[in-house]
């Protein structure tokens, strides 16, 4: 992005957004990196397959001895039932938050405040669908149909992110969901391209790629605004006073609370706790914050030199589980749009159908 629209300031460079600074994306990218090539070298080692004559009890130490030896598990593969619904539900989720989160960026396309950034911003919507489009693809092979997930999106079964939940009041919103909300992203995804599900770790290889640039627009808009005019820099903190807790709300409730995590991690879905990443998000912010010259709007905000990290104050569990639960601010306009669009769409999937069904049909020989 930065060579081609934007000559990058030095301090953007250094604010944890350039080479080998912790959390930004160059680091990130490494461990990206450091994932793909974990990927091809556990796909020429793996544990030896038992095969499809093996009882039960030795198909589940095969499968043990996979996640222990920190392979892949392939859609071939036997897995419990449970791994399997697990990485349904979340795969699905994670899709649908792509799709859904589409919609409160997209409300600023057509008043972005120039042409060039009304194309990045295009571009970066444009990337959002196709995240859905992978992350469908990767549930897909564990045995459930996209169409299946979208009735289940549809009829409100399946959730997405509640940061989605929240309407773009300003342009300057755009640019606090790209440094925070899509960093909250990158710092909870990236860890997932080493999940033990090999189609769910490889899609998320181009995802957080495309992510580290969408973070880095993001930071850019806001670095633009608060080194603006004093109305401009105003808009950007009054963008991130309302983003940040949200934002610390993504990683989900506190571990204590969690459902699903300890045995997602146990099962290498997940790589780290709600907290642990939720930690890493705030101590990635500060310095970040600082060289933007905006505030992270919390007064208990401050470093502990015993734990190395900083304290802060935690987000409104409360808030999130009534936003989850559908009755967050934006939840009714998000679901309307979406029964809208879907609607909307009908013809384009009638139309693939009708011509998948005439391309497949057997044809016959005119008689000559």
């Amino acid at each position: 992005m930065y060579g081609n629209d934007f000559n990058v300031p030095d301090e953007v460079a250094g604010a944890g957004l350039g080479a080998g600074a912790p959390g930004g994306p160059s680091h990130l990218l490494d461990e990206v990196a450091a994932a793909e090539r974990a990927l091809r070298e556990a796909g020429a080692a793996r544990v030896a397959d038992p095969g499809v004559a093996a009882d039960g009890d030795e198909l589940l130490r095969y499968f043990d001895a996979v996640i222990e030896a920190d392979q892949k598990i392939e859609p071939r593969d036997w897995m419990p039932d449970a791994y399997r619904q697990g990485l349904i539900r979340q795969i699905a989720q994670h899709a649908h938050s792509e799709i859904i989160g589409m919609q409160p960026e997209g409300n600023w396309i057509s008043r972005a405040p120039s042409l060039k950034r009304k194309a990045i911003l295009l571009a970066k919507v444009q990337d959002e669908a196709g995240h859905g489009l992978y992350l469908y693809a990767a549930a897909e092979t564990l045995g459930v149909s996209r169409d299946a997930l979208v009735e289940l999106l549809l009829a409100g079964r399946q959730k997405y992110s509640s940061i989605f939940n929240y309407p773009t009041l300003t342009w300057a919103d755009v640019g606090a969901i790209g440094w925070l909300v899509d960093g909250a992203a990158i710092v909870n995804q990236v860890p997932l391209c080493r999940c033990s599900y090999g189609p769910y770790a490889r899609a998320m290889i181009r995802i957080c790629k495309e992510e580290s640039f969408h973070q880095r627009q993001g930071y850019e808009i806001l670095h633009t605004l608060a080194h603006g005019t004093p109305g401009q820099k105003a808009m950007a903190q009054d963008a991130v006073n309302r983003w940040w807790y949200p934002s610390l709300a993504m990683f989900g409730p506190p571990d204590a609370d969690s459902t699903h995590s300890q045995q997602s991690m146990t099962w290498k879905i997940k790589r780290f706790s709600n907290d642990e990443l939720r930690q890493r998000f705030v101590d990635m912010c500060v310095q970040q914050a600082s060289v933007l010259g905006l505030d992270i709007p919390d007064p208990d905000l401050r470093w502990n030199e015993q734990r190395q990290a900083h304290d802060y104050t935690q987000p409104d569990y409360t808030e999130l589980m009534r936003v989850i639960k559908g009755d967050g601010p934006c939840n009714r306009q998000r679901a309307a749009h979406r029964h809208a669009a879907h609607a909307d769409g009908a013809w384009v999937r009638e139309a693939a159908a009708a011509y998948a069904a005439k391309r497949n049909a057997p044809t016959t020989k005119a008689a000559a």
